[in-house]
């Protein structure tokens, strides 16, 4: 278990990639965007800059000693509550992880904004599987749903995917989230459909609101919405996204922290914030351990001014 780590995080149970490693490279929450789903909360700094936001070094003592006295997970995954592609040294990372276990697959989770650079792309080669996400192709949706900083166009952005699609030997799997009344109106999803032909991705993951946002009110969108854009697209590798398993399952699932967080919010509710502060655990596995709860029926949210809370569930 990657507990006491500053830099890993799981084993935790992804719904599309078995058991992951997480490997987070950046700060809370530095990131090109500011979606209005995101579950890390709002971007406390917007940016397409580039730099070693964390000592690789660290990364690298941290990976050597996880797996001297761990199991190998399923998946090494670039993730967490900001964006990998913005550090600087990414490329060498992957590059360590290949050397370190040559047959555990690395997987890059991003939002695909900063693939318009050659050397992004360049350094993302190495990895196995890239999992860009794409939610708009018309620019008022783009503004509303995404909120990127003034450094970047959405022009540059999805011809950047297209680029990569054609030049990473790889697997790509784009991931659309859709947000009734953010990005489900017909032009947008016409506009999606003509930009995904054109990146030419594995799979298309439709997927949609499955934990609170950073802004509230946000509503999820039907099964039958989804099918409905699904059948509008017509392409043979467009899936709606399932359910996380169940964690209790999977054997090297992190039952240790999920009964922290129980316990800590069976005294009072809680945070995402609060979880980290309180536990300093790092905010993806918070996140994933939340959902498996929720998933679970285990505890339930409540919206109040300081945020959203996560409490014991009371209701059956």
């Amino acid at each position: 278990m990657a507990s006491g780590y500053k830099h890993l995080f799981g084993p935790v149970p992804s719904r599309r990639l078995g058991m992951s490693l997480g490997v987070d490279l950046i700060p809370h929450k530095i990131c090109s965007l500011n979606c209005v789903y995101c579950e890390c909360g709002r971007s406390t700094t917007l940016t397409g800059e580039r730099k070693e936001y964390v000592p690789v070094e660290e990364v690298f003592l941290e990976l050597t000693g996880f797996f001297r006295s761990n199991p190998d997970p399923d998946t090494l995954t670039f993730s967490g509550a900001g964006e990998p592609t913005l550090h600087s040294r990414l490329g060498e990372v992957i590059g360590f992880l290949k050397d370190l276990r040559p047959g555990i697959p690395v997987a890059v989770l991003t939002n695909g904004t900063l693939l318009g650079d050659p050397g992004v792309r360049n350094e993302l080669m190495a990895a196995d599987l890239v999992l860009p996400s794409l939610d708009a192709a018309t620019e008022e949706a783009f503004r509303r749903i995404n909120r990127p900083g003034h450094h970047l166009r959405l022009e540059d952005y999805i011809r950047g995917l297209v680029d990569f699609g054609r030049e990473f030997k790889g697997e790509i799997w784009m991931e659309v989230l859709i947000l009734p009344g953010y990005n489900d109106g017909m032009e947008n999803i016409l506009a999606l459909k003509e930009a995904l032909l054109k990146i030419r991705p594995r799979r298309i993951q439709l997927n949609t609101l499955d934990r609170p946002g950073s802004v509230d009110g946000l509503e999820a969108a039907s099964r039958e919405s989804l099918e409905g854009i699904a059948a509008l697209w017509n392409m043979p590798n467009v899936e709606i996204i399932a359910s996380v398993k169940d964690s209790h399952t999977v054997k090297s699932y992190r039952s240790d922290v999920e009964n922290t967080i129980l316990e800590t919010i069976s005294r009072r509710p809680c945070t995402v914030g609060d979880l980290e502060k309180i536990l300093g655990l790092p905010v993806a596995e918070i996140n994933a351990c939340l959902g498996s709860l929720e998933g679970a029926g285990k505890i339930e949210t409540t919206g109040q001014e300081r945020g959203t809370f996560y409490q014991l569930r009371t209701r059956p």
